[in-house]
């Protein structure tokens, strides 16, 4: 097998067995706690730029199939596993994961003690890394790395270039493609609803042209701070339409009310995150992925803060006392994940119900 090198920009060094991609890579190192999940996890848009670890010791051992990936071409730039598994087992698989890797041009690492490097981010903190060849010079990677600066605009290139329609006969909503994972079109089209899926930078006047019913904030990579567009377009849509928003759309709804956030230290990427609902007393058992989190002290008397999570403390949903809006910091789509919080896409088709019920009450009481 031929040998692969991975050096983080700490100098610490692993050296294992290259799979996939033969090309080098580069990108922030993160890790992913899911035991199951590995191919939505590879196809979702919120990895991009980023080298996955997976905690789990063997990956790869129930194949790729054709119905889990959740975009079409994946973002992430690399994946390091202990083991990857060449010989897959399961009535769905219909190719390993390494034919999948080498098809898409994604670069892996196996080999290596993932639990090393899991503790080292844990204690250090996310940091860029980069897979080489065994002979590359340590010293020059190291200062390579310290020298690169990671892309800004990730939301940017996995977007949709321009808006699509996905029919239905229920109610209307504009899906803001910030990175958008397909799980949230299936949960969508599941309930009959027409979607509209707009780009990330759409206007607040270009989304109120289409008469929503409802506007969701869809997941993505990246800093929140690096999409002012979308900031202004929540900003001027906000109390006239509906919102939900998930993970970055989460997010960018708190920068829009005038709350901040901050990057984490290492994050939470996995499908088993518990997250208290304060009102209910409820846990749920979340799917997350993000690296940045709503700080609370920012956050005013316009929102309530409806969540948590119990393994951090860090805020998981909010909810605007003003008007119709609410998000979560997690995915309630799954995939993979628990469906624990999946009701979470009813509980805003019954908001928009009830925003369009008030509304026409209002206009009958001007005509009266």
């Amino acid at each position: 097998m031929v040998k692969r090198k991975l050096v983080l920009e700490d100098g610490t060094t692993f050296i294992g067995n290259a799979i996939g991609s033969e090309r080098d890579t580069f990108g922030e190192v993160v890790f992913n706690t899911g035991m199951t999940g590995y191919q939505e996890i590879l196809s979702d848009p919120s990895y991009c730029d980023q080298i996955v670890t997976f905690t789990y010791p063997l990956v790869g051992n129930y194949g790729i199939n054709r119905e889990d990936f959740e975009t079409i071409n994946p973002s992430v730039n690399g994946l390091i596993v202990k083991e990857a598994c060449e010989y897959p087992s399961n009535f769905r698989a219909e190719e390993s994961l390494d034919t999948f890797l080498k098809a898409k041009d994604i670069p892996g690492i196996s080999g290596i003690d993932t639990r090393k490097l899991t503790k080292r981010i844990r204690e250090y903190g996310t940091m860029k890394g980069k897979f080489t060849s065994v002979e590359a010079s340590q010293e020059e990677s190291v200062e390579e790395l310290q020298a690169t600066s990671l892309p800004t605009n990730q939301v940017e290139r996995v977007s949709t270039i321009k808006p699509y329609v996905v029919p239905g006969r229920g109610e209307r909503i504009v899906l803001v493609d910030f990175g958008m994972k397909h799980g949230i079109l299936r949960e969508f089209t599941s309930r009959n609803c027409h979607v509209t899926v707009v780009p990330y930078h759409a206007t607040a006047e270009e989304i109120l042209q289409l008469k929503p019913d409802g506007i969701m904030l869809s997941n993505g990579p990246g800093d929140p701070k690096d999409v002012p567009e979308a900031i202004e377009m929540i900003q001027g849509v906000l109390g006239k339409i509906p919102f939900f928003g998930i993970c970055l759309g989460h997010q960018l709804f708190a920068l829009a009310c005038g709350a901040n956030t901050i990057k984490m230290k290492f994050g939470h990427r996995g499908s088993n995150h518990p997250v208290k609902d304060k009102a209910s007393g409820q846990v749920y058992m979340t799917s997350q992925n993000h690296g940045y989190a709503v700080e609370e002290w920012s956050i005013d008397d316009s929102l309530s803060i409806t969540q948590y999570a119990l393994n951090d403390n860090s805020i998981e949903g909010l909810s605007h006392k003003q008007v119709p809006a609410f998000t979560v910091q997690y995915h309630p789509e799954s995939a993979p994940g628990p469906q624990d919080s999946n009701v979470l896409f009813d509980e805003f088709l019954e908001m928009i119900k009830q925003h369009s019920r008030r509304e026409r009450g209002t206009c009958l009481n001007v005509q009266m």
